[in-house]
């Protein structure tokens, strides 16, 4: 068996402090509704209280979907870095990006590339996963990282858009990459997960919010199969299913896990997934744990099972 854990959109709290110059353009907005709304929900409790409890739930890996960051600061990748490498070791936790992550257009290095020990994998037709190297610019999306019977799969939906705008785009070139590494990895009989930002269903998000390519996301899920999508984003819990060659692939989002309950969102979560080979395919435990009121602990609040076809 193994434990994949599950957390999204962390947006990490204690926002450095721009300067007027960073401040210029998108940022100014995302600063004050930083400072008027956002803040309030992310920066507190909670978040510590879920690595406290991840860090006793016996996860064999960690996936992370993005928005770590808030406004794209210098300072705020560096400080992400730091959160990560306390989170686990970059073999141990994989890490994919989200629109706040690329708010604004900032270079590779000082932004998402300082990630990169997180986001590496192995090239197009390493067929064991023994060779990873880090991504090295956003081209070099998907990567993938082999974990026992699980092959994690990230893809980056991140691309600096304008100030009205929270969508995200896969992108023609990482989509046949997306749907050439996925046959491979089925060929293998790996149990194939793929980690994104935007949730790939339509009507989960505002137009605004969407992915844009969706489609085409789907209909590569529909041609090279998976069995298992998980996102963030919305901060909202979501259970859907895509077709692929062998059935469904389950899509299942969870909410922001530094978040307080507020209105129209949900409280923090995270999920476990207990990943097992079965006969004709596979079983997925999934356990749901969620803040309690007190937003200093984390309790069970569901499990289910998924039944996924081999």
């Amino acid at each position: 068996m193994f434990t994949l854990a599950h957390l999204s959109d962390p947006h990490l709290g204690s926002l450095p402090v721009p300067t007027p110059a960073q401040l210029l353009g998108k940022r100014v907005f995302g600063y004050m509704s930083w400072r008027l709304r956002r803040q309030a929900i992310h920066d507190g409790p909670v978040l510590p209280a879920l690595i406290a409890d991840l860090r006793n739930a016996g996860a064999d890996h960690v996936a992370v979907t993005g928005d770590i960051t808030n406004i794209s600061l210098p300072a705020e990748f560096e400080r992400a870095e730091a959160w990560l490498r306390d989170l686990g070791d970059p073999s141990a936790v994989t890490v994919v990006p989200g629109n706040h992550d690329a708010y604004v257009d900032v270079p590779w290095n000082l932004s998402v590339g300082r990630w990169a020990p997180f986001m590496s994998g192995g090239v197009e037709g390493d067929s064991d996963g023994a060779a990873e190297t880090p991504v090295a610019s956003a081209g070099d999306f998907p990567f993938v990282r082999r974990r026992g019977p699980v092959a994690l799969v990230g893809v980056s939906t991140a691309e600096p858009r304008s100030v009205v705008s929270a969508a995200g785009r896969v992108g023609p070139g990482q989509l046949a990459a997306l749907e050439r590494r996925l046959t491979e990895l089925g060929r293998q009989n790996a149990f194939r997960v793929v980690l994104i930002h935007h949730p790939p269903l339509p009507g989960r998000a505002p137009r605004r919010k969407q992915l844009t390519d969706g489609a085409a996301f789907r209909a590569a899920i529909a041609r090279a199969g998976a069995e298992l999508v998980l996102h963030g984003h919305t901060h909202r819990s979501g259970l859907a299913k895509l077709p692929t060659p062998r059935g469904h692939a389950p899509v299942i989002g969870v909410p922001s896990a530094s978040a307080r309950p507020y209105p129209g969102k949900m409280h923090a979560r995270y999920h476990l997934y207990r990943i097992a080979a079965a006969a004709g395919g596979w079983c997925v435990q999934v356990e749901v744990r969620g803040v309690e009121p007190t937003l200093d602990r984390f309790s069970t609040e569901a499990r289910f099972s998924l039944s996924i076809d081999g």
